[in-house]
């Protein structure tokens, strides 16, 4: 009973140490168009499509959250939420969605998304995609005709570009960090060869105007993707050069050079992805690619 007891209170003292880091988080609402918005708070960015016939929403960050991402919703929109889309399973995109169905969302996404909730422990029933697409999908919704299209091995195995045609937008997920490196999920079936044909995907959806939402950073724009593209086509092709020099993990991570034209091991040292980070999964990624081949 006292065992029972002890860790009934450390599940308790961990629930509310995960709500309170999230007390003083502030949804903000940036408008991109008449009717499209980006909310940022903790986690990934979201967009929400509002109009007649409701609200479109891409990825809902954490379920502590969800309360007041609502609620900045609601500033914007009388209606409730119809649609929900996850570009990939991480938490911090999908973490709201068992709030967000119960409200009478219907959450969509690929089919590797709904697969890898499914085997994750901290995921409900309530939580799982009910509709989902292997390659494309498209929504007729508040006068854009939104494109779902998915990009396989880039972030994750399950990640999915959404374009509004008609608004000229287009949310990226996590295959696209604006200003910063990014985060490859290599356990999770994300690859550099794959992060650069997502980019290059993207690219070919697009026109100098349109407007991005990145998974994390600013809103951006054609230039802004283009020179994230870039720079994962040269640190690969650099690395790539690293490893048939013989090169091995340790050394490639420690080389400063390799990376600083882009973002100095200075500037990323206290992000989630430093560039001692970003050189090393650039080096597995390629080495685990070379091992197949």
């Amino acid at each position: 009973m006292k065992y029972l007891f002890l860790i009934s209170a450390i599940l308790l003292t961990s629930i509310i140490s995960a709500q309170g880091r999230f007390d003083a988080i502030e949804i903000t609402t940036e408008r991109v168009t008449d009717h499209i918005f980006m909310l940022k708070g903790a986690g990934g960015n979201i967009a929400i499509s509002t109009g007649k016939d409701g609200v479109f929403m891409i990825d809902d960050q954490f379920a502590p959250l969800s309360n007041k991402i609502m609620a900045a919703i609601s500033n914007v929109s009388d209606l409730p939420v119809k649609f929900l889309i996850n570009t990939h399973f991480h938490g911090d995109h999908s973490g709201g969605n068992a709030n967000f169905e119960s409200s009478g969302a219907i959450i969509i996404a690929h089919d590797n998304v709904r697969e890898r909730l499914s085997n994750n422990d901290d995921t409900s029933e309530a939580g799982l995609p009910i509709i989902t697409f292997s390659k494309d999908a498209t929504f007729y919704q508040n006068g854009d005709d939104i494109f779902l299209t998915h990009v396989h091995n880039a972030h994750t195995d399950g990640d999915a570009l959404v374009y509004f045609a008609q608004s000229n937008v287009l949310h990226t997920g996590d295959t696209f960090f604006n200003g910063r490196f990014p985060y490859i999920d290599l356990a999770s079936g994300g690859s550099i060869t794959g992060a650069i044909v997502a980019a290059k995907k993207g690219l070919m959806l697009i026109n100098d105007t349109t407007k991005i939402i990145p998974g994390h950073g600013d809103l951006a724009t054609k230039g802004d993707y283009q020179k994230y593209h870039d720079m994962l086509e040269a640190v690969s092709d650099t690395i790539s050069k690293a490893i048939s020099n013989g090169q091995t993990e340790d050394q490639v991570a420690a080389d400063k050079s390799l990376t600083e034209a882009y973002f100095t091991d200075k500037e990323t040292k206290n992000d989630f992805i430093s560039g001692e980070k970003f050189r090393r999964t650039v080096y597995k990624s390629l080495n685990e690619s070379l091992k197949k081949s």
